[in-house]
C-alpha cells in the first residue's frame, strides 16, 4: 500500500549568476596566473619577478573583471527593468491586449475552450502573477537569475583572487630555495589543471551533465591555452628579446 502522506520532492538546480560568476571568476584567475608565471617564467627571470607580475596581473585582472561584470549585470538589469515597467503599464492601461497575449500563451501550449478561460482568468486576478506570468512566458525575463551588480562584482573578484593565487604559490618555494623553477612550473600546472577539472565538474554535476567530461573541458581548454605563455617567454628569452640577469632562481 502506498504512503499517501508521503512527498515526492524532485531537486531542481536553478541557475545561478552566482554559480555564473564563480565559475568564470575562478577560471580566469587561474589562466591569467598561469599564463604570467609561464610566460615570464619561460624567460628565465628571478623568481622575485615572476611573483611579482603574477601578483600585479592577479589584482589587476580582478579589478577589472568585477567592475565589467558589475557594468555588464547592472546594464542588463536596466533593460529588463524596462520591460518589466512597460508591461506594468500595458497590463494597467491596455489590458485587454495583455489578456489576449496570456490567451494566446496559453493556446500554444494546448489549452482549450473552458480549460483556456479559468486559466486566464485565474492568471488576470492577480496583477502580480499576471506581471510575471507576461515576464517570464513572454519575455523570458528573470531578475533573480541575473543577480546583483555588486554582488556580481564581489563574487567575480574573490573567485578570481581565489584562483589567481594558485599558480604562484609554488614560486614562494622557489623564492625560499626549496625548489628549482622547472619544478615550480610543472606543480604550478599540475594545481591549475586539477583545480580547474574540479571546479568544472562541480558546475556540471550542478547542470545535471557529465563531470568528467565538464572537468575535462574547463581544465583542458583554460589551462591549456593559458601555457601558450610559456612557449612565447622562451621565446623570446632564446632570441634575445628578453634578458633578465639573475636567473630565475630569486
Amino acid at each position: 500500500m502506498d504512503d499517501q502522506s508521503t512527498t515526492h520532492v524532485e531537486p531542481h538546480v536553478k541557475e545561478s549568476s552566482r554559480i555564473r560568476d564563480l565559475v568564470f571568476g575562478f577560471g580566469d584567475g587561474v589562466n591569467t596566473s598561469l599564463g604570467i608565471i609561464a610566460g615570464v617564467g619561460g624567460a628565465a627571470v628571478a623568481a622575485d619577478i615572476v611573483i611579482l607580475a603574477a601578483l600585479v596581473g592577479m589584482f589587476t585582472g580582478a579589478k577589472a573583471m568585477a567592475v565589467q561584470n558589475y557594468l555588464a549585470v547592472k546594464s542588463q538589469r536596466e533593460v529588463l527593468e524596462s520591460e518589466i515597467k512597460r508591461e506594468e503599464f500595458e497590463i494597467e492601461n491596455v489590458p485587454e491586449k495583455e489578456r489576449q497575449e496570456i490567451e494566446e500563451i496559453y493556446m500554444a501550449k494546448g489549452f482549450r475552450g473552458d480549460d483556456l478561460t479559468r486559466v486566464v482568468n485565474k492568471i488576470t486576478s492577480d496583477k502580480d502573477v499576471w506581471l510575471k506570468t507576461m515576464l517570464t512566458e513572454e519575455l523570458g525575463l528573470n531578475l533573480e537569475i541575473l543577480g546583483s551588480p555588486i554582488k556580481s562584482a564581489l563574487i567575480m573578484f574573490g573567485a578570481f583572487l581565489l584562483g589567481g593565487i594558485i599558480p604562484i604559490v609554488p614560486y614562494f618555494a622557489v623564492k625560499g630555495g626549496i625548489m628549482p623553477p622547472s619544478i615550480a612550473i610543472g606543480i604550478a600546472i599540475g594545481m591549475s589543471l586539477t583545480s580547474s577539472f574540479i571546479v568544472g565538474a562541480i558546475k556540471s554535476r550542478m547542470a545535471k551533465k557529465s563531470w568528467v567530461r565538464g572537468g575535462i573541458e574547463m581544465a583542458v581548454l583554460g589551462t591549456g591555452i593559458a601555457l601558450v605563455g610559456y612557449g612565447i617567454g622562451s621565446e623570446l628569452n632564446n632570441v634575445g628579446i628578453v634578458h633578465v640577469q639573475g636567473g630565475a632562481s630569486g
